[in-house]
């Protein structure tokens, strides 16, 4: 399966892009899912090899994911928030082989939703070493929507991320709960800024009322998502490589965006 470097890939970006989609969206093993591109492929009529999990291993490194973004016509509110993903590999077939205390790795994913269609609008996969607060700006920079809110929770509270937000969406209302030690700035009597609007709209109504009154309870949606993504996906990811983890990752964005956007249940109240 592979190419030298004068040879032709056998497979197109889409095809290995496609494949990664089928694996991730029917959870198969890697072995079944060769299975099911078999068939495909005799379908189509194609004299091609099915390609195998080594060649979706090494193309997935370099894959350029198409972004799978809400199409939106006019400004969006994002949400955003991070949840962990175990890297599956040999530490835990070791650890079931020979016993004892496996040593777990973990990724942390980064989401940027849209509270009102769930719509996975931007996504980074990071080491644990990252913090949430530094994924703020690259989350944003991958969103080609107007902005009309940030919503995060408490951990994002600080001027950086206001920094960020300011820097790419200046009109955009940023919704982060301050944190309870929080003081005014020196300019909040004058020229008061987001942050302590927020701290003076607390001291006045309270924090379940401040919640109320800026819509924070969509924060929560941003936690459906990832209840999504580990519900539909998966809690762990495959791939060995930071590189091909991220490739993994997105192509799993995309695949939970095609699902919601086929469509999404309804709840109502019956009593």
């Amino acid at each position: 399966m592979g190419a030298g470097a004068d040879r032709p890939e056998d497979y197109s970006d889409i095809a290995i892009e496609s494949g990664l989609m089928l694996r991730l969206a029917f959870g198969r093993p890697w072995r079944q899912t060769e299975g099911m591109l078999g068939s495909i492929i005799d379908l189509l009529g194609l004299d091609l090899a099915v390609p195998d999990h080594t060649t979706f291993s090494r193309r997935g490194v370099d894959l350029g994911v198409a972004a799978a973004l809400k199409k939106a016509s006019g400004p969006v509110h994002v949400v955003i928030d991070s949840t962990g993903l175990k890297v599956f590999g040999n530490g835990e077939w070791l650890h079931e082989k020979h016993g004892g205390k496996p040593r777990r790795t973990w990724r942390k994913l980064h989401l940027a939703v849209d509270p009102d269609s769930g719509a996975i609008l931007a996504s980074e996969l990071t080491t644990t070493e990252e913090g949430d607060a530094s994924l703020v700006g690259p989350l944003l920079d991958l969103i080609p929507h107007e902005i009309s809110t940030v919503t995060a929770d408490g951990a994002y509270d600080g001027d950086p991320v206001y920094q960020a937000v300011a820097e790419r969406a200046p009109a955009a209302a940023v919704i982060i709960p301050p944190r309870a030690t929080a003081v005014l700035s020196d300019a909040a009597e004058t020229t008061p800024t987001q942050r302590d609007r927020h701290i003076q709209l607390i001291a006045e109504k309270g924090r379940l009322g401040w919640q109320k009154a800026v819509g924070y309870g969509k924060r929560s949606l941003v936690e459906v998502a990832m209840l999504r993504y580990k519900a539909l996906v998966g809690r762990s990811l495959h791939a060995r490589t930071l590189p091909a983890q991220k490739t993994e990752a997105k192509v799993a964005c995309k695949v939970i965006n095609i699902m919601t956007g086929l469509g999404m249940p309804v709840s109502c109240r019956v009593a």
